[in-house]
């Protein structure tokens, strides 16, 4: 379970919350230009667009959770366990597995514009990545700063879809998430005026969005993260933007113990906030809330190496003497 937003101030930001019971051990990593994607049913892309996200690396491939472009474009995949419905291969389209679709929608595209037209000529197929690795059943945020899409790969067809929110979470289908977002038209920022009977008067300030989903399921972050990111108020700078856009997402982060599942507890095993603009990658961890960052033009990106940064996961508490 997870949430992904954007965020728009002087420059534009993406990120999102990774909720599961386990790592896989991701690392923040950088593809330069001149990496070598091998598809698996299509031609290699040997010269590309430079890439910085959160990734585990597998075999040499970067099985990417969520990442940004040089040019500012951004993709994050999230869970969409039983409607997600893949293909085989078909002699129609270029046949891109579920596991390259991040890689490469943001080798060859620089705005979202040109990865619609992209999306278009593609079919994503039903190819695991390895035995080890089965099938993961995900959908799309694609967004840049002028336009933001949701991606669905369903058993009927591939849909893509308008998002005017900039918000994703998981099930149901986006369309759902959308509508449902008619049933809080009541909630706002100010305090309720009375209209009830007289002498009521509000006990508690934000009694305006009384009625907010509190609960973890994928459709009430939806309507939290709405709520919470549309109506941010921050300045523009770097620091501003930053710190808000961790505090948006706070809004929906997971603490263990307050969701089991089969396999364990599921938390928030880390937040991130990419500046798509300059392609600085921030990050927190369940263990470390200290915001850490990696600027991918710190790097060579025109190399032909991955480059990878591990997480900094346990946090340096400082106790200071009075």
């Amino acid at each position: 379970m997870c949430t992904a937003v954007t965020l728009k101030t002087e420059d534009f930001y993406f990120g999102r919350t990774l909720d599961y019971e386990y790592s896989y051990f991701e690392e923040i990593t950088v593809i330069p230009r001149n990496f070598p994607f091998v598809f698996r049913h299509t031609q290699p892309l040997k010269k590309h667009y430079a890439i910085i996200g959160m990734a585990y690396n597998k075999g040499g491939f970067p099985l990417y959770y969520d990442a940004t472009n040089e040019k500012g474009l951004s993709v994050a995949g999230l869970n969409f366990v039983g409607n997600a419905y893949y293909r085989d291969v078909t002699d129609e389209k270029q046949n891109i597995a579920q596991f390259e679709i991040i890689p490469y929608i943001l080798g060859k595209c620089a705005t979202v514009d040109e990865a619609v037209e992209l999306i278009e000529s593609i079919n994503i197929t039903n190819t695991p990545f390895s035995e080890d690795l089965p099938l993961a059943q995900l959908h799309w945020l694609i967004a840049d700063r002028t336009r933001a899409v949701t991606l669905e790969a369903t058993k009927e067809g591939l849909n893509l879809y308008e998002n005017p929110v900039g918000v994703l979470t998981n099930n149901p289908k986006f369309p759902y998430h959308m509508q449902n977002l008619n049933n809080y038209i009541n909630l706002s920022v100010e305090n309720p005026k009375n209209g009830f009977i007289a002498n009521l008067k509000c006990d508690s300030k934000g009694m305006g969005a009384i009625g907010l989903p509190g609960d973890l399921s994928s459709m009430s972050r939806f309507v939290r993260a709405v709520f919470t990111r549309c109506n941010s108020v921050c300045e523009k700078t770097e620091n501003e933007s930053v710190n808000q856009f961790f505090h948006i997402l706070g809004s929906v982060e997971q603490t263990r113990g307050v969701n089991i599942t089969d396999d364990g507890f599921e938390i928030t095993i880390y937040t991130s906030c990419c500046n798509a603009t300059k392609g600085i990658y921030y990050y927190t961890t369940y263990e470390n809330s200290t915001i850490n960052g990696v600027d991918m033009h710190s790097c060579d990106l025109d190399g032909e190496k991955i480059l990878t940064h591990p997480l900094k996961a346990s946090e340096d508490f400082k106790i200071h003497q009075l």
